[in-house]
């Protein structure tokens, strides 16, 4: 699993080819601990990050994987009693 990819630079410049980093499903689930159908399952649910598909492969781009992530923190118990 390259969970280093997570940890990468994900400025296209220092890429010889222009592109970030992408994560496939499983390595996707793998880094996330979760099975592979959960993430189809998020997908499907509009829940998970955003992918491309490449015919009947899916991709995603560690920036949105980051980006996601971090939606779903939760709230720290005192910004909650305060809503």
């Amino acid at each position: 699993m390259p969970s280093h990819l997570l940890g990468m630079d994900t400025d296209t410049a220092s890429n010889p080819w222009g592109l970030e980093p992408m994560l496939d499903v499983s390595e996707l689930a793998s880094y996330l601990g979760v099975p592979v159908s959960t993430v189809y399952d998020w997908r499907t649910r509009g829940l998970g990050p955003r992918a491309y598909r490449f015919g009947k492969h899916l991709k995603f781009a560690v920036s949105d994987v980051r980006i996601w992530i971090e939606q779903q923190r939760e709230l720290d118990p005192r910004e909650q009693a305060g809503r």
